[in-house]
């Protein structure tokens, strides 16, 4: 479904990726893993067209997407931001029905606030919330709401940007078994960058570790704990020493 092919994105003369190459099969959550400031990030925003690679391809589905009517582009992708980004402004059901209420998604009113309510019941919230403002919602909710608004347009592709963080053990566990039942349901491609092992492990299919610009290892989940790879192994299991250097 995604293929990226050496990649390079500098910003000034710091140079954030240096020749990435990851191929993210249809129908299968691949979550990146990588230390702060390691580029995962600016990976997720260069798929999305947010920012221009300096050299490479990314391909979707076999076509350029530097080639892709913006539109329909991004119309096949849903996202759940790191912190929420939900609409103070906005009710919660217009949360969810963001794209459905605009643009080339767009549905009549009263038929978006029912697919907004049925995402929010597919997340675990009562039909009541709709009409409360993400204010009035715990952390825990607003990472539901923030969930359903990234289903709501049922997308081929989904990113998951830091889904646990801020979030208790518990609710954390809630929100990583949620996206693994929706993505599975979905038949969604998806990709998630994380630094939580505990959602690597709930989620993923595949893994690929990014340090310093390059994909030092990638492979199934269930091969991460053997891989013999020396950056992934003192990051899983958080070691000071080894090849990634720790900022003092």
């Amino acid at each position: 479904m995604i293929e990226l092919r050496d990649i390079h994105k500098a910003f000034g003369a710091n140079k954030v990726l240096r020749g990435v190459n990851l191929t993210v099969p249809t129908g299968e959550s691949m979550v990146i893993i990588g230390g702060s400031g390691t580029g995962k990030s600016v990976t997720i925003k260069c798929i999305l067209g947010l920012v221009k690679p300096d050299s490479g391809t990314i391909l979707l589905d076999g076509q350029d997407v530097a080639e892709a009517e913006r539109d329909a582009f991004l119309a096949r992708f849903g996202m759940l931001f790191q912190g929420g980004a939900l609409f103070d402004s906005l009710t919660v059901w217009q949360n969810v029905a963001f794209r459905l209420l605009r643009g080339s998604l767009k549905r009549p009113r009263g038929e978006a606030r029912e697919i907004a309510i049925e995402k929010l019941r597919r997340v675990g919230l009562k039909p009541e919330v709709a009409d409360l403002y993400p204010a009035e919602l715990s952390g825990g909710m607003q990472k539901r709401v923030g969930l359903a608004r990234a289903i709501a347009a049922e997308p081929e592709i989904i990113f998951f940007d830091e889904p646990t963080t801020g979030l208790d053990p518990i609710m954390a566990g809630v929100i990583n078994q949620l996206i693994r039942e929706i993505v599975t349901e979905m038949g969604a491609t998806a990709i998630t960058i994380t630094h939580d092992m505990a959602s690597v492990r709930a989620i993923a299919d595949k893994v690929a570790m990014l340090h310093d610009g390059v994909i030092r290892w990638s492979g199934p989940v269930e091969q991460m704990d053997d891989s013999g790879n020396p950056w992934l192994d003192q990051f899983i299991h958080g070691r000071a020493e080894g090849p990634i250097e720790a900022v003092r």
